[in-house]
């Protein structure tokens, strides 16, 4: 691996650059917090080679998410829920913005 590529994976949302001590202190909540959202399975850290848990940015924002509703009161299994229902909401509304910008470009005659 080259500086470059290092370089490159800062700006990857998806590369676990961060531990579970990290990642708790950045959310600002427990590493059991962690534990209950990868059981509930709205994320899936990826593993070190000594098998310790690691957050990509992407997660942590999607355990944000998830801490915002159960600071507000919501149970911790249906704050998933609700995370992952509007993730693919989210999706689907990108996907159907693609669609119509598809559908409005004028066909090309070849």
């Amino acid at each position: 691996m080259t500086a470059g590529d290092s370089l490159n994976r800062l700006d990857d949302d998806d590369y676990p650059a961060y531990t579970m001590g990290r990642a708790a202190e950045m959310l600002g909540t427990t590493q059991g917090f962690l534990r209950a959202i990868g059981e509930a399975r709205l994320i899936t850290p990826l593993r070190s080679e000594g098998g310790h848990r690691r957050y990509s940015r992407y997660q942590l924002r999607i355990a944000a998410r998830a801490r915002e509703l159960v600071d507000q009161g919501t149970p911790i299994e249906a704050a998933c829920r609700i995370v992952i229902l509007e993730d693919q909401l989210e999706e689907a509304q990108r996907i159907n913005a693609e669609y119509r910008r598809t559908a409005a470009q004028p066909a090309t005659g070849n």
